[in-house]
């Protein structure tokens, strides 16, 4: 990909950088940080359409104010790479996501200009009040007294603001007496296009009169400006737009906030003059910015949804783009093509999931803002009275599938199981208390890669395997997919889940042992068994594909028996009676926290049936972060690779009496 020579980007080594460039030297700018991003996520993947509609936004806040003392709070965090950008970080751009670059989220151990590690939707209100109290408690918060004190300020879109706890953040936010800025970044689109009715009043908002002939005047307004000074009297007169633009009955007044806007997100001089004067204001304010979602490249406007978060891609044919009038807009003559590497359990699922809507006309779906990130866009085309997006709201998700399940259907909750905690109270009080049967089908689950910590999905098992009758299942592959779904489709005594990575699926099982046969409740597959095992391990899931690769490399020196244990609750209590008795070393492996996962079940199953547990040795996911990297890499980190198994397996073969505890590489220990 090729574009723009860089002449502003390399002079901005902070955002006091900022304060000494023109209003045309800060639109040549947006364009270079728009080029970088886009770039950069062409060869590494992340997330690119919601970045590169915040550009200007992102340019004016740095420019109004200092976040070295002000506040600044992103919500969900995927928009903060400008942001990076302008605070001393282009270095890390390169590595992007990877080990040592740039967390693609506000990651507070890589700059005190990110103040939380953020990837969930609904908490920038929250915690920025909670910030603001604290300023106000310290004597250190902005008003007239004391003019050089903290601001406070919180970047939210449309999307997000209709969470729960983004509502309940306004409520709070309502009752500050001192200046308080909600930017409410209106781009039309969550991941996919926001649901509901709040999402349709922003709708009417944004196609109003009154935006576009503000849009027009404040446009007019702004050509007058001298070089980028903000001179005094058009400061007045940018004022008197504001007091025009007060929305004297908008939804957020209801919670106490004065309500300016929308007004242009692209447009700098507009944002710089509106962002000036709300940061003297000694209210809570909202300032509405209508933005356009993957800004100033046609194919991620066009198409916002897929370039959301895409892998990398590839752009040909006129790609360095045409600069004139619409100087930061890539040409639409452009190809852009993801490359694809394989089969992912995510479309793995869709194929599923299709196969059950299609054979039970009871079997109903939703997603909470995830439809592309579950698959479940097919299954919305084909079954849409039958299937539901909600927007980012997992707690309402749930108690919507429990009322679906009241009333005899068979629900099917698609989400990842990062964001499956934000609704682990409505799986206790409304599906588990009332003995609902809701399926949830947990995407992302263990290791995620590039997102990092974030969004690892390691704490499932633990959360829904306190509930009475939950059922929790894993696939091995998509054969095991197929016929997970199958058996929760049947399963009526109480909530059951079924988690699955962000990886590609694998063969191996298949080609080697044959298709899956249907699951039976709490029953784990032989796949590997020897008359004599020195060692026997159960792998809970894709793990299952590593502990065979072991076992390939150790056959010559052990024999190593290896299980599909296919259910973490209930584990197969038989098959660990017969290897405790025979006294088999037992090695469980699961991409999930060790605390509460599938081997501490395992555990709690050899202390319910009195059996000596001390023979068994648990793989997984330490108690620290694990931070951001490629997939493999977090896997070879943790110990839980083919490598990483073969190793604890010589270990516990080589040891009289298996460890109790999980011998882990040295680096795991860092």
């Amino acid at each position: 990909m090729t574009g723009l020579e860089f002449t502003q980007l390399p002079r901005i080594q902070s955002p006091r950088d900022l304060k000494s460039l023109s209003i045309a030297e800060l639109e040549s700018l947006a364009a270079e940080i728009r080029f970088a991003i886009c770039e950069q996520v062409s060869k590494s993947g992340g997330h690119l359409a919601p970045n590169l509609g915040v550009v200007e936004l992102t340019i004016a806040l740095h420019y109004v104010f200092d976040f070295e003392s002000d506040r600044l709070l992103f919500d969900v965090g995927h928009q903060c790479y400008p942001h990076k950008l302008l605070t001393g970080r282009q270095d890390l751009l390169d590595r992007l996501r990877k080990r040592g670059g740039m967390a693609g989220f506000p990651e507070p151990m890589e700059s005190a200009f990110d103040l939380f590690s953020v990837g969930h939707a609904g908490t920038a209100i929250s915690t920025a009040v909670g910030m603001a109290r604290g300023d106000q408690l310290n004597g250190e918060s902005f008003s007239d007294e004391n003019p050089d004190g903290r601001r406070v300020v919180s970047l939210i879109g449309d999307a997000s603001i209709v969470n729960g706890l983004a509502m309940e953040g306004l409520n709070n936010a309502g009752t500050l007496k001192r200046q308080f800025l909600v930017i409410l970044n209106d781009n039309g689109m969550s991941i996919a296009k926001p649901q509901g009715a709040v999402a349709q009043y922003f709708d009417r908002v944004r196609l109003s009169d009154t935006y576009g002939g503000f849009r027009k005047a404040a446009k007019e307004l702004a050509r007058r400006l001298p070089g980028g000074e903000l001179a005094a009297d058009l400061y007045h007169r940018m004022g008197e737009a504001s007091k025009a633009m007060l929305a004297e009955d908008a939804w957020f007044e209801k919670f106490g906030l004065v309500t300016v806007g929308p007004i242009d997100g692209h447009d700098l001089p507009t944002l710089i003059e509106f962002l000036n004067e709300a940061k003297r204001f000694e209210r809570p304010m909202v300032l509405h910015v209508k933005t356009v979602k993957g800004k100033g490249f046609a194919f991620a406007e066009g198409n916002a949804t897929t370039f959301h978060s895409p892998p990398a891609f590839d752009v040909t044919d006129g790609a360095d783009g045409e600069q004139g009038a619409d100087r930061d807009r890539i040409t639409s003559s452009c190809r852009v093509e993801l490359r694809k590497s394989g089969r992912s359990y995510t479309a793995a699922f869709s194929s599923a999931l299709a196969e059950v809507m299609e054979s039970d006309d009871r079997a109903v779906t939703c997603t909470a803002a995830m439809p592309d990130g579950t698959g479940l866009t097919s299954i919305m085309e084909r079954w849409p009275e039958r299937s539901w997006d909600t927007g980012i709201c997992e707690s309402h998700a749930m108690d919507m599938m429990a009322g679906l399940a009241k009333t005899g259907f068979k629900p099917f909750f698609a989400v990842y199981s990062t964001f499956l905690q934000r609704a682990f109270d409505q799986a206790f009080q409304e599906v588990a208390l009332q003995g609902h049967a809701v399926r949830l089908c947990l995407d992302r689950a263990g290791c995620v890669g590039g997102d990092g910590a974030v969004h690892q999905g390691f704490c499932d098992i633990a959360l829904l395997s306190v509930l009475p009758q939950a059922a929790l299942l894993a696939p091995c592959d998509e054969s095991s997919l197929r016929q997970g779904l199958a058996y929760m489709r049947d399963y009526e005594e109480g909530i059951s889940a079924i988690r699955y990575p962000r990886d590609n699926v694998s063969m191996l099982v298949e080609e080697r042992f044959g298709a899956a046969p249907p699951f039976e409740h709490g029953k784990a597959r032989d796949l590997v068994r020897h008359d004599q095992p020195d060692v026997a391990v159960l792998a809970y899931g894709t793990t299952v594909i590593d502990a065979i690769i072991a076992s390939d490399q150790l056959a010559g020196d052990y024999s190593v028996e290896v299980y599909d244990a296919r259910f973490a609750k209930p584990v197969d209590a038989q098959l660990i009676r017969r290897l405790c008795e025979a006294g088999v070393p037992i090695i469980t492996v699961e991409d999930h926290g060790l605390p509460g996962g599938f081997g501490a079940q395992v555990l709690l199953a050899c202390s319910e049936m009195g059996l000596d547990a001390s023979r068994v040795t648990r793989l997984g996911m330490p108690e620290r972060w694990i931070r951001q990297g490629s997939r493999a890499e977090q896997l070879e980190e943790v110990g839980i690779d083919a490598n990483g198994i073969s190793r604890t397996i010589r270990v516990v073969c080589d040891v009289e009496g298996a460890p109790a505890e999980q011998p882990r590489p040295a680096k795991a220990n860092v």
